[in-house]
């Protein structure tokens, strides 16, 4: 492979945002590839694919480099070395890179790979905090959320089915395949830019995990029910719900921001799904109003996220101990004034993204033992393995609100 100065010189930039002023990586790369019109895909690919790269391995480079944050353009430049270097492709002679050795290099990757926070390019905390809560599942789970995620779509059922979708994408040169035990789900063979195709711009799709997929339909939802989502985002699952009720019933996404609510009004609006209602959480009352009012009370609760590591690399370096704190008590809260939107012989469906049992098992034992929580029943739970499936990590569980 030869290296393209300006391919290189733009991934350099994104990653000096990435590590040294705090930015999202995939908002960073969106402004990135925008900076030169003529960039192909195959150009906005390599600069995509190796600044994810370096980000999730930025540890393990760094202690090969011998570099420290906050990153100075040189060093910069010596984390793109190493990541080349490991990929067996020719470093250019430019002035901005230093005389490589790559033998050296080599060697240091093999010493450090058999010691794993180095291995899976992790904070200690995060280490410490997964051997403690995994066990021997670890190292699994830590490996198979280091691999690149997969693009998976779901077929909006509102407007095409999964074959149709398949073969309408087929049409415009993107090859997908079925996936076993996901209803929706279809993955791309090869990666590209889908959000182009008419297919996604007719509605037929969205971009979605096969993990996550798995959550509205853990939610046992049928059409003409009432069904709140409270914590909806920018509606992924609130749409998934819309097509599974067949447009039918009634869905009141929640949040507690505006900008996100306005994304989902846009993403229904293109689904065609009609029985979305939005309310921003501006006040205690927005919530209060339904309480004993749901069939189908839907909590995709503020996480860690460690399970989506895959497709946010960043994550690690973002992920804070005292953040885990403070999101552990926030679901709990969620947990109990949620819950009481659940009206008898309703359910309640509790869900995240991470993998870590205090979030998950935990936070939901606890609040069964509360007064509120001694109101429902587990009926089930499932926590979805990264390393298993080779999709995100999350859990599910539902409960049944006696009557």
């Amino acid at each position: 492979m030869k290296l393209h100065r300006n391919l290189v010189f733009a991934a350099v930039d994104a990653l000096g945002m990435i590590f040294n002023d705090s930015e999202q990586a995939d908002k960073v790369l969106r402004k990135v590839l925008k900076f030169d019109k003529r960039w192909g895909s195959r150009d906005r690919g390599f600069i995509a694919e190796t600044v994810y790269d370096i980000v999730r391995w930025k540890r393990l480079y760094s202690e090969i480099a011998e570099v420290k944050a906050p990153y100075s353009r040189p060093n910069l430049f010596r984390l793109f070395a190493v990541w080349a270097t490991l990929r067996r492709i020719e470093v250019p002679d430019w002035k901005q890179m230093e005389p490589i050795p790559s033998r050296r290099i080599k060697g240091r990757f093999d010493e450090l790979s058999k010691i794993r926070k180095y291995r899976e390019s992790i904070p200690d905390w995060l280490d410490e905090l997964g051997e403690k809560a995994l066990g021997k599942k670890w190292d699994a789970e830590m490996a198979a959320l280091n691999t690149q995620a997969q693009v998976v779509l779901r077929a909006n059922t509102l407007k095409a089915s999964v074959k149709e979708v398949r073969n309408t994408l087929a049409d415009q040169d993107v090859d997908t395949k079925i996936l076993d035990g996901y209803p929706d789900a279809l993955e791309l063979m090869e990666r590209k830019n889908v959000f182009t195709s008419e297919a996604f711009k007719n509605g037929y799709f969205e971009v979605q995990d096969a993990s996550s997929q798995r959550v509205a339909r853990y939610a046992d939802v049928k059409p003409g029910m009432r069904v709140v989502d409270t914590c909806a985002g920018a509606g992924g699952k609130s749409l998934h719900l819309a097509a599974l009720m067949e447009n039918k019933g009634q869905i009141i996404a929640m949040d507690i921001y505006e900008g996100k609510l306005k994304e989902l009004k846009r993403r229904a609006k293109r689904a065609g799904a009609h029985n979305i209602e939005t309310r921003e959480i501006d006040s205690t009352k927005v919530y209060k109003k339904l309480y004993n009012t749901a069939d189908r009370v839907v909590i995709d609760a503020p996480c860690s996220g460690l399970g989506t590591i895959k497709r946010n690399p960043d994550l690690k370096w973002k992920l804070q101990p005292d953040f885990l704190e403070k999101v552990i008590q926030r679901q709990a809260e969620i947990l109990n004034n949620y819950s009481k939107i659940v009206k008898e012989n309703g359910k309640l469906l509790y869900a995240t993204c991470s993998i870590l049992p205090r979030e998950n098992q935990e936070q939901v034992q606890a609040f069964l033992a509360t007064e509120q929580g001694q109101k429902f029943i587990l009926d089930k739970e499932e926590t979805i393995s990264p390393a298993k499936t080779g999709y995100d990590g999350f859990y599910m569980a539902l409960l049944s609100r006696k009557q």
